[in-house]
């Protein structure tokens, strides 16, 4: 029987390129793949032309000595006439094992790898005062991680001794077993995969070229940061194994409540309760800073509860900037209690002067017209 032309078989033109030829080819492997279609000779057969084909358009030397002498450029295992030197026929069990691997090397994880891993990155929370957000700081904090081993200086190897060639899979990470006419790769069971193997592993580590260990680590917070903010530390995490890279270690920060100020964004807010007389009157009070220092701010007369004062650059710390944010000042209007006789009598005074009317309690006189309104509508 004539054997069907390759490109026919892949569904491609002549002039397709890499790209194309395999994803055509993608798609009739997946189709007449034996395992999708058990006890069927035909698409077995089919599968097994497709997978010739591939393999010789794939190849630039073969496809080159098909174009130009069709099949009998592979007759008897040799090349046709006037091939330029090409030599070899189609060897489809190892030619399907490179496809394979190819195509699903990334997921089984057979291709050849190193032995050096790089490590795992690390996660620390911690909790900063407003203080040290507003100042920055230093703090020094103690870290249970794995190390580089000291014994062998992070090779796995007893002395400092080297990976050598997996004696299974000589190096390849990979092994091949027979069935039927298909080769199948699977990853090298002894090596898992490196290709690479410790024939004396270190006494201290056991081979995986780290120990664990405690370590300080003095990090340094920069002014202006904010709860949830994250700091990288290079090179931090954990060690790799067998010489292989660190990993990072990642600072989760959280800024705790502060009992005077609250914090939104780059400005703070003060509560801070108002004499009466001083509500009433005005007057200068004295205020905290964040810096731990003190700001004068002046009271003006008749100041109610959540009257807002602006202190300019008086809040936090920018983060990476010179800047900072505004610090304002809400007054709460407190009432007097426990009053003496003559407090008494002298508030009784006030009343009776016309301390209750609409033009000293405005928002008291406005609040309740309106409440008559209300009440007014309903009787109608």
């Amino acid at each position: 029987m004539e054997k069907a032309d390759y490109y026919d078989l892949l569904g491609v033109p002549r002039d397709a390129d890499a790209a194309t030829l395999k994803k055509a080819y993608r798609k009739l492997a997946m189709e007449f793949h034996p395992d999708r279609n058990p006890d069927d000779e035909a698409a077995e057969a089919h599968f097994k032309e497709v997978n010739e084909a591939y393999e010789v358009l794939r190849d630039d030397q073969k496809r080159a000595a098909y174009d130009r002498y069709g099949h009998a450029a592979f007759a008897n295992g040799g090349a046709g006439p006037g091939a330029g030197g090409f030599r070899g026929g189609f060897d489809f069990a190892s030619g399907f094992a490179d496809i394979f691997d190819e195509m699903f090397g990334d997921f089984t994880g057979a291709r050849r790898g190193n032995t050096a891993t790089r490590g795992a990155d690390l996660r620390y929370n911690m909790e900063i005062s407003l203080e040290e957000a507003f100042r920055g700081s230093e703090p020094e904090i103690r870290l249970p991680t794995s190390v580089t081993c000291g014994a062998c200086d992070g090779s796995g190897g007893e002395g400092g001794a080297q990976p050598v060639s997996c004696p299974s899979c000589h190096g390849a990470g990979r092994v091949r077993a027979q069935q039927g006419f298909f080769t199948i790769e699977r990853t090298c069971p002894n090596c898992q995969g490196q290709g690479r193997v410790i024939d004396r592993p270190c006494g201290a580590c056991r081979g995986s070229g780290r120990e664990r260990k405690e370590k300080t680590l003095a990090i340094k917070i920069p002014p202006g940061v904010e709860d949830g903010n994250r700091i990288r530390v290079p090179a931090e995490g954990e060690a790799g194994l067998r010489g292989g890279p660190p990993g990072d270690l990642y600072i989760f920060l959280t800024v705790a409540l502060h009992p005077l100020f609250r914090r939104e964004g780059a400005d703070l807010y003060c509560r801070v309760p108002l004499p009466m007389t001083v509500a009433a009157l005005g007057g200068t009070i004295e205020v905290p800073t964040i810096e731990g220092g003190r700001a004068k701010v002046n009271i003006p007369p008749g100041a109610q509860t959540g009257h807002r004062l602006r202190l300019r650059d008086k809040g936090m710390s920018v983060l990476r900037s010179k800047n900072r944010g505004d610090m304002y000042i809400e007054t709460q209007v407190e009432t007097p209690v426990n009053l003496t006789k003559r407090q008494r009598e002298l508030l009784k005074e006030f009343e009776q002067a016309g301390g209750g009317d609409s033009q000293h309690q405005p928002e008291h006189h406005g609040f309740f017209a309106k409440v008559r309104e209300f009440w007014d509508d309903l009787t109608e």
